[in-house]
């Protein structure tokens, strides 16, 4: 199977399972279901303003209505989980069932029309529209549009941030369709910015220049610890003249001086002594 084709047969699929639960659940305020495919079986979150009437007494509705999208539609093991809608005014499945109810109950189209539109945009809805088609007034089929806030009419913003529903109801004079687009409180466009969540931030000036000194003084800590080691000066021999030297030369003694002068006087005394004539 390709791949358009099958995602053709889910949608299909999708749509009857949502127009069954629809048709049991429409007294309890019915406002949508999500179906998800698991190995398990089938995940259907369904969504009501009364999950009371939904679940029943001891969970017999909800197991009669497992029954049927097994036998009815071939579902495999189909599990449904309720989930209340807190908000349902912005709910558009749920606006439009009101809508179409107040129209079979002889209420004026544009009263009824113009009572769900305040509802919706006092519960914070950005934007609203409702549409009605068919035979109004007579037997020549017209529409009425009422618009309030930003509802997108093209673009990514309308497929993902719209929400969308149509209903339609049977009267005398045909059947109408009532078409309701919401807008919800969350949704985002890119064309809007929202600066207030972003934090405050303190203007703080910018601090002086200054100038940066030739050289600077270094602490004295830093210069204790980054001065060298004392190394002690080697000692210097020194010359000292002559005289001194002699001065402090210890005397030799006496008696040396004098022997030494003897010999000196005797030598010069004795001549050399001549060689004998023949």
């Amino acid at each position: 199977m390709s791949v358009v084709k099958r995602i053709i047969k889910d949608s299909v699929e999708r749509m009857r399972v949502e127009e069954l639960l629809a048709r049991e659940y429409e007294q309890a305020g019915f406002g949508g279901i999500t179906l998800t495919k698991t190995p398990l079986g089938s995940q259907i979150n369904l969504f009501a303003m009364r999950p009371g009437r939904v679940i029943g007494r001891r969970g017999r509705a909800i197991k009669e209505a497992s029954l049927k999208l097994e036998e009815e539609l071939g579902l495999s093991n189909p599990q449904i989980t309720v989930i209340e809608v807190e908000v349902p005014e912005l709910n558009p499945l749920i606006m439009a069932s009101r809508v179409a109810n107040a129209l079979e109950r002889g209420i004026h189209f544009r009263r009824a029309v113009f009572w769900s539109l305040n509802r919706i945009m006092e519960a914070g809805a950005l934007g609203c529209e409702i549409v009605l088609r068919g035979p109004l007034r007579s037997a020549r089929s017209r529409f009425e549009k009422v618009v309030e806030g930003y509802v997108p009419k093209a673009g990514d913003p309308a497929l993902k941030q719209v929400r969308t529903a149509t209903m339609h109801v049977k009267m005398k004079r045909g059947v109408l369709g009532v078409t309701v687009n919401i807008v919800p409180p969350d949704a985002k466009f890119p064309d809007k910015v929202d600066l207030s969540e972003l934090p405050p931030e303190e203007y703080q000036p910018p601090a002086p220049v200054e100038a940066a000194p030739e050289a600077k003084a270094e602490e004295p800590e830093a210069l204790e610890e980054a001065a060298p080691e004392a190394v002690e000066p080697e000692p210097v021999e020194t010359i000292e003249p002559v005289e001194e030297a002699a001065a402090e030369a210890p005397e030799a003694p006496v008696e040396e001086a004098r022997e030494e002068a003897g010999s000196v006087e005797a030598q010069v005394e004795e001549p050399p002594a001549e060689a004998p004539a023949e």
